[in-house]
């Protein structure tokens, strides 16, 4: 693999993605030496805690400017300046002016939780369109919870990608309940195509969080935030057991790039088709959170 290609969903353009450390994560994944080093100190707790300690220092502002330089982030969009941050974290976890992310009210849709680039499974048993052939999602082990994996099976899986680009809150994809969120332990691998496409492992090998939205219009929707190497920690800003809006802020993610993970349970929804036939062409679709991604199968 020697670049990252995805489709422009606006435009439909075939785009490459400005990675950052590109070559430093191919030597990780692919070099025989970086695959020594990954398993024995980066994908460690210590390595991403340590950076993320180093972003909330007040000299990691003059990180600020040629990062968004560097990846041309449109800094219009966010509420603060770029001069007003405290830390380079403090800008990573900018929040956005709401006009910047609307959010779609069409009845029974459901929206994108975040930024990023997604990948969708009608039925998560059939992964070979993007994933190295022969890898199959397990969800007993992803999830650590057979009632859970039982309920999902068969199901819909979507898989969100948030690069160091992009925005790093993430929110709710629909009206309902929302539960608290259950922690499970775990690596802190990358979730760059450069790591998952042949080892998708990484998903049930990170840390990760997992929570269940109860609605009326697409089922119950299992939610889960995914770790990855740099990333300092993963904030839950939501209320447990509590009624939620879409589009209302769920949490946020430190510096690093990272993952949010949706299940949705079998015949309750139809995910869009656009985003079905790039991820069966072997390529992820840009998306912005509030957009629609899929609609109600349930008769209203």
């Amino acid at each position: 693999m020697d670049y990252i290609e995805y489709i422009d969903r606006k435009t439909g353009n075939l785009l490459r993605e400005t990675v950052p450390g590109e070559q430093w994560l191919k030597w990780l994944y692919h070099n025989p030496l970086g695959k020594l080093a990954l398993h024995s100190v980066v994908k460690k707790k210590l390595i991403s805690e340590w950076y993320g300690r180093k972003m909330d220092s007040p000299e990691s502002c003059a990180k600020i400017t040629g990062f968004v330089k560097d990846l041309g982030i449109d800094m219009s969009e966010a509420i603060r300046p770029m001069e007003d941050y405290a830390s380079f974290n403090d800008f990573f976890i900018r929040e956005l002016k709401a006009e910047a992310r609307p959010i779609d009210n069409t009845p029974g849709s459901v929206v994108s939780p975040a930024d990023g680039k997604v990948l969708a499974f009608k039925n998560m048993e059939r992964l070979d369109s993007f994933f190295v052939k022969g890898q199959s999602f397990s969800l007993d082990d992803f999830l650590q919870n057979r009632h859970l994996s039982e309920k999902y099976n068969g199901g819909s899986l979507l898989i969100f990608r948030l690069a160091p680009v992009d925005y790093h809150r993430f929110h709710f994809p629909a009206d309902g309940q929302i539960s608290a969120s259950t922690q499970i332990n775990g690596e802190y691998y990358s979730v760059s195509p450069y790591a998952v496409r042949n080892m998708l492992r990484v998903y049930w090998e990170n840390k990760r969080e997992y929570s269940t939205l109860k609605t009326d219009t697409a089922g119950d929707i299992l939610l889960c935030e995914v770790g990855a190497t740099m990333v300092g920690s993963i904030i839950q800003s939501y209320t447990p057991d509590s009624m939620i809006h879409k589009g209302q802020e769920k949490g946020l993610f430190k510096f690093g790039g990272s993952t949010v993970i949706m299940l949705l349970e079998k015949g309750k929804t139809k995910i869009d088709e656009d985003i079905l036939q790039n991820t069966a062409n072997g390529f992820e679709t840009s998306i912005k959170m509030g957009q629609p991604i899929a609609a109600s199968c349930i008769e209203l």
